[in-house]
């Protein structure tokens, strides 16, 4: 059955609702719900094929590690749709450069439409839900939330950043403090401004606090 773009971004949404609604870690569907929108807010300043940036932006999460593991449930829903191989392969590659991959990894998006979907997941990771999404991933993972002792790391390889089950707190400066240097596109590179203040500010209180000083 072949689709027109519309029908296609309507079943994929579905699809993706679907998926991903119970999860509890972060990574829900509202999670892809905001990155899509942020995404699409986005190319209204810096250009790009909204189409090619709303689907990425909808599939971003279907075979992250950190949620499936990996796996092909991207390619596999956008054969279904018979979508052209050239676009299924430009999806996929913005896709697998979306993730963060280590604090001293470089994990540079190439083209306008990698950059924005980047930028958009990367907003959604930091500020006020930031904050939130960033415990419940921890607890998602057992992770304790601060331990003074425990010092935050350094990543020179995505294997070893996978592999990291440091506290949640630390997770703030290996990499969600890091983000608003990694905004590619002068749109977002706003919002982050915004967002990053708010974050230093609630570690800030959290630290504080954690001392008893207030």
């Amino acid at each position: 059955m072949v689709f027109g773009k519309h029908e296609i971004l309507r079943e994929t949404e579905l699809y993706v609702r679907e998926a991903m609604c119970k999860n509890a870690n972060g990574h829900d569907w509202w999670h892809i719900y905001r990155v899509k929108n942020l995404a699409l807010a986005i190319a209204q300043k810096e250009g790009g094929d909204k189409f090619i940036i709303e689907m990425a932006a909808l599939l971003h999460d279907m075979d992250d590690w950190k949620i499936v593991g990996g796996g092909e449930n991207a390619k596999r829903w956008m054969e279904s749709l018979s979508l052209p191989e050239s676009t299924i392969e430009t999806i996929l590659e913005i896709i697998g450069q979306v993730s963060f991959k280590g604090n001293y990894v470089e994990d540079n998006a190439v083209s306008t439409e990698a950059k924005i979907v980047q930028d958009a997941d990367r907003l959604d990771a930091i500020g006020a839900i930031g904050i939130a999404r960033a415990f419940a991933y921890g607890g998602s993972k057992g992770r304790l939330i601060f331990d003074p002792v425990e010092k935050p790391k350094s990543f020179y390889s995505f294997e070893e950043y996978k592999n990291s089950n440091g506290t949640t707190i630390n997770h703030f400066y290996e990499k969600l403090l890091i983000l608003k240097e990694r905004i590619n596109t002068p749109t977002a590179k706003i919002l982050a401004e915004k967002r990053h203040y708010y974050m230093k500010n609630f570690l800030n209180h959290f630290l504080m606090e954690w001392d008893a000083e207030i």
